[in-house]
């Protein structure tokens, strides 16, 4: 859509509330005056919040409960009818509560969960020991976990020097993370030299950026011979890396499992190894590198949110689509919901992503040319794919049998036992195609949470890659989805022969049913692909990394903003500080 005509769609949206009460007198589409758009406005018009969050995710809810906790007045939005976004749980079939689509923790910051109480508010991780487990046709298989030992042991089996390698890979990955994990918890400054008439930027910024970007020279000065090492790790591909310090497959494959997840790209693209230093980072499990699951499912993050903010006296409304957000002479002003309900606010916090905020739900005459063309370029490629399962027993893997739950249950099992395999069933999907051959990262959360199914039931949850957004021969999603899971469960029943006899249901969300169901702009769970030209300083846009838009009062506070997707919090918090530094 050209920009005129992006401004011509969203000409209500930059006009005042006594404005827009006039347009709407001439665009009610049956002309009645006693049912115009006019009077369901003024009779539906509410109080006027200090701050209005759009969307009710973990990182909404956590911009909310902070701005309430400094003394705001917010009101929180989400579409859906129930909170959490992606970090959710539905009980999609009777006494099944499903982790629709995050599934694991261990990025969300520790800070937020102590300052927001979130324990006291019922949030209680467990931590998966073991957390990995691929096996392999020929009957091996490896299983890792936090126990060193145990790791040495079952790499051994492959490799005696992998073995021997493997701890130092780790202490390498944990030096860079503690350097990177500060960045993470402050807004990214906005160091580059662009137009002054691109963005104006007072001194006081001008100085927090300089301290910032000198803590950071100052963070990887203590890196000193780690540095090279380090600039490979936040820019480099994962597969030369893990192909220069490893020699046996099965590691390799495992670890580079971890650097694609939600991208669409082959562990040989640069970029990739920067997640592989989000496997070491985080210690919401209980240690650093942990990863857990929420008890009663993901949602009982948003829950234990939830309470947070209701104790803060945060407005919470549920099922409240967003139509518009009103502003005038470049400032927000209001939002408009579908109903056409209308919020009054000095401050719009959007969780949802660039493109849904500045592109659906402003009009682009109130936008810079820069920054709006900017925002039509972030890549939303994407081809992740989940199928959720109810199952009647656990999967009984031919290369690690055991009579019910067994250790290699626990965490995370992958079915991709080659570099090579890999990298082919990206192939297909580079072309528009499924992958013939897709890899899996599955999840059983019962194996250690038994509240979320009944007694002897199992909930088995299949992360899918590579299924892409943009298919080709003009075929769709919604006609070829049901097949493609076909494929995946038959995939998996090469190593767990059970699993097809045990299956009593299934959910299957496409990338398209990612968009549609989550506002995932292309199913991309990170709202917006995370390679490096789109992180720190260049998220979403470079010149605006801050969360700060070119409308005042308008902030993103989503994983769209610094520093990007995950079940972090970091993206919220940081964007209540600043709103607080403009808004106190």
């Amino acid at each position: 859509m050209s920009r005129n005509a992006a401004s011509s769609v969203g000409q209500a949206s930059s006009l005042s509330v006594r404005r827009l009460e006039a347009y709407a007198t001439f665009t009610c589409p049956c002309r009645c005056p006693g049912d115009s758009l006019q009077s369901r406005i003024m009779t539906t018009q509410q109080k006027k919040y200090d701050c209005i969050v759009i969307g009710g995710g973990h990182n909404g809810l956590v911009t909310a409960a902070y701005l309430a906790k400094a003394g705001k007045s917010v009101c929180v939005l989400e579409r859906r009818h129930v909170l959490g976004g992606c970090a959710t749980t539905e009980e999609l079939w009777p006494g099944y509560k499903v982790s629709t689509a995050a599934y694991v923790i261990s990025l969300f910051l520790p800070e937020i969960i102590r300052e927001l109480r979130l324990k006291h508010y019922g949030l209680k991780i467990l931590p998966r020991n073991p957390s990995s487990f691929t096996p392999l046709l020929d009957g091996r298989s490896l299983l890792m976990g936090p126990d060193e030992t145990r790791n040495r042991q079952e790499i051994a089996k492959f490799s005696e020097n992998d073995a021997e390698a493997y701890p130092q890979y780790n202490q390498l990955l944990e030096r860079v993370a503690q350097v990177l994990e500060p960045v993470l918890a402050k807004a990214s400054p906005d160091p580059l030299p662009l137009p002054k008439d691109r963005r104006k930027i007072g001194v006081g910024k001008r100085l927090r950026d300089a301290g910032k970007l000198w803590e950071m020279y100052q963070a990887l000065s203590g890196l000193g011979h780690d540095i090279p090492d380090a600039i490979e790790l936040l820019t480099g591909a994962a597969r030369p890396i893990l192909e220069r310090w490893f020699e046996a497959e099965v590691l390799r494959a495992t670890l580079a499992t971890d650097a694609i997840i939600g991208a669409f790209a082959p562990p040989s693209a640069p970029g990739t190894a920067y997640v592989l230093l989000h496997h070491v980072m985080g210690e919401a499990g209980g240690a650093r590198g942990v990863w857990g699951y929420v008890q009663g499912g993901m949602g009982g993050l948003a829950d234990a949110l939830e309470k947070a903010c209701s104790d803060l006296h945060v407005d919470i409304r549920r099922e409240a689509s967003v139509s518009r957000i009103i502003t005038e002479q470049g400032k927000a002003r209001a939002v408009l919901l579908e109903d056409n309900t209308l919020l009054e606010a000095t401050v719009v916090a959007s969780s949802v992503d660039a493109h849904l905020t500045f592109e659906r739900f402003v009009d682009a005459a109130e936008l810079p040319e820069d920054f709006w063309s900017a925002v039509g370029k972030i890549d939303y490629s994407s081809a992740s794919a989940k199928i959720n399962l109810a199952l009647s027993e656990p999967p009984q893997f031919t290369a690690c049998q055991s009579d019910g739950v067994g250790p290699q249950h626990h965490g995370t099992m992958h079915i991709g036992p080659t570099m090579d395999y890999l990298e082919r069933a990206y192939d297909c999907a580079k072309y528009g195609y499924p992958s013939e051959e897709p890899i899996l990262e599955i999840t059983m959360p019962t194996s250690v949470d038994t509240t979320i199914a009944p007694k002897g039931k199992h909930i088995l949850s299949m992360f899918v890659q590579y299924a892409p957004y943009q298919l080709a021969d003009g075929k769709h999603w919604d006609d070829i989805k049901e097949g493609f899971a076909d494929r995946c469960i038959d995939l998996l029943a090469r190593y767990a022969p059970n699993v097809p006899s045990a299956i009593e249901h299934r959910q299957v969300l496409s990338p398209l049913d990612l968009e549609r169901t989550f506002c995932l702009t292309g199913g991309n769970i990170m709202q917006g692909a995370m390679h490096f030209h789109q992180l720190y300083c260049f998220r979403p846009v470079a010149g605006w990394s801050d969360h700060r838009s070119p409308i005042r009062g308008l902030y993103l506070c989503g994983a769209a903003s610094h520093p990007g997707g995950g079940v972090m919090g970091a993206c919220g918090k940081n964007a209540a500080e600043e709103i607080l530094r403009d808004y106190r």
